[in-house]
């Protein structure tokens, strides 16, 4: 599948399309992060693709290739405390928000891999598995997906008995043994997902 999903607005004139996703749903541990990019209608790269379907050493070499060529990037962090806060549909959203506030760029048209963003007054197109239809929005799950997975490895360095650079916060067969014998971590585990709930009074500071 070819991800040339702008190209029908760069037919229209639009020049500037922001793609957004987010990486970090599932995990049990660390933030939701999302990822906004400004491509040129210019800038192809047969390189771009859906994050989940690269390795990561290649998603890291195709993040420098974004953050080199995009005519603007953010990247906006929603805490594991916030998620526990407003759930995880809403922090995803939240943060969305949040990446595109951090472009500088002027841009048109917002694409996002299947969430609605209905407080911008920007027109926004939400779609289905965008991240593998669109090439701003594979880019966008790069930076994401990149960004997070560092920040996942800081928290390896602070705890290293978790695994967390095995895991990055997934809920693996590793994690739930540390989980079960260490305890849960104080504002980096999400005591709202199931696994979490009964842990609440074995908290690791």
């Amino acid at each position: 599948m070819t991800l040339d999903y702008e190209e029908k607005y760069y037919k229209q004139g639009i020049k500037f399309i922001v793609g957004v996703d987010e990486a970090g749903r599932g995990p049990l541990l660390g933030p939701v992060v999302a990822g906004a990019v400004i491509l040129s209608p210019n800038f192809k790269s047969e390189l771009i693709n859906d994050s989940k379907k690269l390795s990561a050493k290649k998603r890291n070499e195709v993040y420098k290739l974004i953050v080199e060529n995009a005519l603007d990037y953010g990247v906006g962090i929603v805490s594991a405390k916030e998620i526990d806060e407003i759930n995880i549909y809403q922090a995803s959203r939240l943060a969305m928000t949040r990446a595109i506030e951090k472009l500088i760029h002027p841009y048109e048209m917002i694409l996002s891999d299947a969430m609605p963003l209905p407080d911008l007054t920007c027109p926004v197109e939400a779609i289905i598995k965008g991240d593998a239809k669109a090439s701003c929005i594979a880019a966008a799950s790069i930076v994401a997906k990149v960004t997070r997975d560092k920040l996942m490895d800081k928290l390896d360095e602070k705890y290293p008995q978790y695994g967390i650079k095995n895991h990055k916060g997934y809920p693996t067969k590793e994690h739930l043994e540390a989980l079960e014998k260490y305890g849960p971590i104080e504002k980096e585990h999400r005591f709202t997902y199931r696994p979490l709930k009964k842990e609440k009074k074995k908290i690791k500071k």
